[in-house]
């Protein structure tokens, strides 16, 4: 009796040992976003802290962003590996017409609307699976109900300095073992800011990315003075690219359309006409087709299909997407508004335009060191997190693992 009760002891400590060793072993991912960061900033000499990134992991020579290259519908394409056509998102700023309804980078009340989200976010998809997670601040992750955003999560506020980000972050990652997260994100929107305010170009922004460069090191750097600087992997990547913006590029919607009573939705590089009629449809093309200088004009049937922008409706019966440095006035005190605040960069347009490409860092044990790679696409960043967790991804996304897994050890 007492050798089976030996023997049924020894198995529970041998049990529990094992437990405590893959709960020790589970992996860290901390996924951070530098907003509106180009690809070719890193290529400046002043990123002593992403060169330090790239011999040590990864680096893809560009990232892809999803079309519209805006700053919402990316940051949500990435955590659910869905095209802004099938996450929800379709621009920073769009009409549900159906309903009334506008959703709007800015309003608290939307942002935070789960109406808006659709499929899964890789918090959902990990919490769902026992990983625990957290944001410091994301795109999505402030929805209102509960089993929707991370277990931990803060509420945007732009104010809240870099070092206060990132502490959070360390905090995190010393809570018990039994509460600490393994997803972690982080974001930072210095460069996109800069970026249309004073263009992609000149001593400003590089005063935007010097600063960024140097927040990557410090988290890094208190990683490894926490003891887990060999258990956390760490993906920096951005949302989308900017480009300068022409002093002759308005596009003067309201002189185009003149009395034409369409309803126009959207801004800036993208804009897109709901119509009450085909006859109504095929005019407004027509009118827009016959000005088409500094943009391309498109039934929604017609818009392309690497684009993967036409079957969500919220998008009009007619689009137009500005060529590089062009943006849309719709009306006469829009043009007013522009020329007081006289942004000078912008992004929003073709997504595979060179312009608008971003950033793809990555290093930790689960990826490979000093390897370079040519484009990565944004919407596969949810399957290679879920590969690096060891959780299930959902089905129906429209990210590829094959397409990325390469970079992994």
């Amino acid at each position: 009796m007492r050798r089976i009760v030996l023997r049924l002891f020894l198995i529970l400590i041998f049990t529990v040992s094992a437990l405590a060793g893959n709960a020790a072993e589970k992996p860290y991912v901390i996924i951070v976003s530098f907003d509106g960061f180009r690809w070719d900033y890193p290529d400046r000499g002043i990123t002593p802290n992403l060169e330090k990134m790239t011999s040590d992991g990864v680096r893809a020579i560009t990232f892809e962003p999803a079309f519209p290259s805006k700053t919402f519908p990316n940051h949500y394409t990435i955590v659910t590996g869905l095209y802004p056509q099938n996450n929800g998102l379709i621009n920073n700023r769009f009409f549900d017409f159906f309903k009334g309804r506008q959703y709007r980078v800015g309003d608290t009340v939307s942002v935070c609307n789960a109406y808006w989200y659709k499929g899964e976010a890789l918090w959902e998809t990990a919490e769902r699976q026992g990983v625990i997670s957290a944001s410091y601040f994301w795109p999505g992750s402030e929805v209102h109900l509960s089993y929707r955003h991370p277990t931990y999560f803060k509420k945007y506020d732009g104010s809240v300095p870099h070092a206060k980000r990132i502490q959070g972050i360390i905090d995190w990652l010393q809570l018990p073992a039994e509460k600490r997260p393994h997803l972690l994100f982080l974001y930072f929107s210095d460069t996109d800011t800069y970026g249309h305010r004073y263009g992609p170009n000149g001593q400003k922004i590089n005063e935007a990315i010097r600063l960024l460069d140097k927040q990557i090191g410090i988290l890094r750097a208190k990683i490894d003075s926490i003891g887990m600087g060999d258990k956390v992997n760490i993906i920096l990547l951005s949302d989308h690219g900017m480009t300068q913006l022409k002093p002759d590029g308005k596009i003067l919607l309201f002189k185009i359309l003149k009395n034409k009573n369409v309803r126009v939705d959207g801004y800036g590089p993208l804009v897109q006409f709901f119509t009450s009629s085909s006859q109504e449809k095929q005019a407004v093309f027509e009118t827009l087709s016959a000005k088409a200088k500094g943009f391309t004009v498109y039934k929604k049937e017609d818009i392309p299909e690497y684009f993967h922008y036409k079957n969500n409706p919220f998008i009009g019966d007619v689009v137009a997407v500005a060529d590089l440095g062009y943006t849309f006035i719709r009306t006469p005190k829009e043009l007013k508004k522009m020329e007081h605040r006289h942004p000078m960069g912008d992004h929003g347009y073709d997504n595979h335009t060179l312009d608008m490409q971003g950033i793809f860092f990555a290093a930790g044990p689960a990826f490979k060191s000093g390897y370079r790679c040519e484009t990565l696409h944004n919407v596969d960043v949810y399957p290679l997190v879920c590969k690096i967790l060891g959780i299930v991804p959902n089905q129906k996304i429209d990210g590829k693992l094959e397409r990325i897994g390469f970079i992994l050890k």
